[in-house]
């Protein structure tokens, strides 16, 4: 802390926010480790005092919630040490689309939609709706939507994949048992530090009128906007602000984190070929299965983490999953860079 302290004493240094930024975002993270550890030693401290009562009294509902809350901080502060990747402090951008079968897969990508709000507000995260298209039933076509808030994306990294779900139908009369299929994907959200070079020639921006979920807040002028890059051929859209203006900056916000997302993808690429690993994140390879018939049971293919209360899961409660992912990614990198 004190080096970074010297280095914000420097003359010159709030001139430069290329410069400045990411040291206080450090800085920032030191704090906040720091107080958490400053809150677990004086709870080390009240720690001993109840095991001396409750040696003495037996068990107490008090020490009980204590233990709770205790265990509680220790596994955040534990999984805040896991993120340590350049990209994981950023906020996040996460799309969401669903897979064929029309309503079935278009309803399946709201529940999913649902689930991470809902994570988000438990955790303390502010979510931001950028960009919703809805299907004509029921459900969403395509979600897009920033999670902003510390360590945003080294949390919802993990999430990236497609998602399955198995349940008896809503949709169909014969209550006949379905599956569905929806793609996350998860971005970091690009700050001003880092430069994304965009040639004006390589932009087909086009406008039109927003529309809300079921015909509510029709925009009568074309305020939404939709940005085409030539070269890569990424689409990306906003509708969220009623300004053409702000829909036009933040569409060139997703645009950019895209654009960053795949270069870091070319790069993780490159290395697995290097070490003869391959990543395969498409349909048909599902990272995590939702089954609410005949059994009741939310399963992480790739962890094999499994949490039987599935209606907890999709009210936002995927910690288990996060956690153990990112746990055996550290893993996986660890015994990777001691093999070199």
């Amino acid at each position: 802390m004190a080096g970074i302290d010297r280095e914000m004493e420097a003359p010159g240094f709030w001139d430069d926010p290329k410069q400045s930024s990411p040291l206080l975002r450090r800085r920032r993270n030191l704090e906040r480790r720091l107080k958490t550890l400053e809150r677990l030693r004086s709870d080390g401290d009240e720690l001993a005092t109840w095991q001396e009562l409750l040696a003495e009294a037996g068990s107490d509902p008090e020490a009980e919630t204590f233990l709770e809350r205790l265990d509680g901080e220790l596994d955040a502060l534990d999984l805040q040490l896991k993120l340590s990747e350049p990209d994981d402090e950023k906020n996040a951008l996460v799309a969401i689309h669903p897979g064929a079968g029309g309503t079935e897969s278009q309803d399946w990508a709201e529940m999913l939609l649902r689930m991470y709000l809902r994570w988000a507000e438990a955790g303390g995260f502010e979510a931001q709706l950028l960009d919703r298209l809805d299907g004509e039933e029921a459900g969403i076509k395509s979600v897009t939507f920033a999670v902003r808030g510390d360590y945003a994306y080294g949390y919802l990294k993990g999430e990236n994949g497609v998602h399955r779900l198995v349940r008896i139908s809503p949709y169909d009369a014969q209550s006949r048992r379905h599956t569905s299929f929806a793609s996350v994907y998860v971005y970091p959200e690009v700050d001003e530090t880092v430069e994304i070079l965009i040639e004006d020639k390589d932009l087909r921006i086009d406008t039109y009128r927003a529309s809300g979920a079921g015909g509510q807040h029709v925009n009568k002028t074309e305020s939404a906007v939709r940005i085409t890059h030539g070269p890569t051929n990424i689409v990306v859209s906003c509708q969220n602000e009623r300004s053409q203006i702000k829909n036009r900056a933040t569409a060139m916000k997703i645009l950019k984190a895209r654009l960053y997302d795949l270069e870091m993808q070319k790069r993780r690429e490159e290395q697995d070929k290097r070490e003869d690993a391959k990543m395969d994140i498409g349909w048909g390879s599902q990272i995590r299965s939702y089954v609410l018939h005949p059994y009741r049971m939310v399963k992480d293919h790739r962890t094999s983490t499994e949490v039987g209360d599935a209606d907890r899961v999709l009210d936002g409660d995927i910690n288990p999953f996060i956690h153990a992912w990112l746990e055996s990614h550290i893993a996986v990198e660890g015994s990777g860079s001691s093999s070199n």
